[in-house]
């Protein structure tokens, strides 16, 4: 069993405080956003960063998500720890209960450069703190976590080709979605972080691999989930999606107020 890692920090630590969290998350969505389900999203990415600060950007990609028999949910390794491309089949636990993981699917997975380690998922928040979007929308669902600590473009390649390869082959028996948990911009004043992500984000949404990667050089940009969207990107393409697009963009400063030091986070669904 994976128990809550950052729950009492990310997030609320209760169920009741959790859900009441999550409901103030979502009320900033435009009223009928859930309604407008993309049935051909195929995936997205979402930030990962305390409920106050990014949880109404992840709302508007969550209200956005229809139901999937399976979520898999890449996020970065902020603690170095356990393998480098890492997934996970123990059972994961937040205040909203238990999430099973589907291992059918991970049994599936190629093992060219995905391991299993449960190390490191231990501590690691950015997969931990997407489930309980995905457990207010949904009443079942399977996931599939993998903690990714390489940014570079031929692990991400192979990532995604992994993961295309397995979701073709349950096609025709459970809907997979993607989702690649990643912040932008980390602690640059508010008019410079805007400017970088919206480089990276136009790169993302234009589902091009190669600029995203020139993109992320040539500002010198901090995503912490590069490979994490890479990986998606190659997978996506590979599946049939065209393009993506920008649901929520805003920085830590339109919360705090404070704009000399901010972290970017974007909401983007792809399709």
């Amino acid at each position: 069993m994976r128990r809550e890692a950052v729950a009492g920090s990310f997030y609320a630590a209760t169920r009741r405080e959790l859900i009441e969290e999550l409901e103030r998350c979502f009320a900033g969505v435009p009223e009928g956003a859930g309604a407008e389900t993309e049935e051909g999203i195929i995936g997205a990415v979402v930030p990962h960063a305390g409920y106050v600060y990014s949880g109404g950007v992840a709302a508007h990609v969550y209200a956005r998500l229809p139901h999937a028999d399976t979520f898999v949910i890449l996020g970065p390794n902020h603690h170095g720890m356990g393998s480098l491309v890492a997934a996970s089949r123990e059972t994961w636990m937040t205040p909203l209960g238990s999430v099973d993981v589907d291992i059918e699917f991970i049994d599936a997975l190629p093992r060219r450069i995905i391991d299993i380690d449960e190390t490191a998922h231990r501590y690691e928040h950015s997969i931990e703190v997407q489930l309980p979007f995905l457990q207010y929308r949904f009443d079942t669902f399977l996931f599939v976590p993998i903690c990714v600590a390489l940014s570079d473009e031929e692990t991400a390649r192979e990532i995604g080709e992994d993961l295309a390869a397995t979701i073709i082959r349950f096609r025709d028996k459970k809907r997979v979605i993607m989702i690649a948990s990643s912040d932008f911009t980390h602690y640059e004043p508010d008019h410079v972080a805007r400017v970088k992500d919206e480089a990276v984000i136009e790169a993302i949404t234009e589902l091009d691999v190669g600029k995203f990667y020139n993109r992320i050089f040539s500002h010198r940009s901090s995503a912490c989930g590069v490979g994490p969207i890479a990986s998606v990107l190659y997978a996506a393409k590979r599946l049939g999606a065209k393009q993506g697009k920008l649901v929520k963009y805003a920085t830590s400063g339109d919360i705090t107020g404070d704009t000399a030091s901010v972290v970017g986070y974007g909401g983007i669904i792809i399709f």
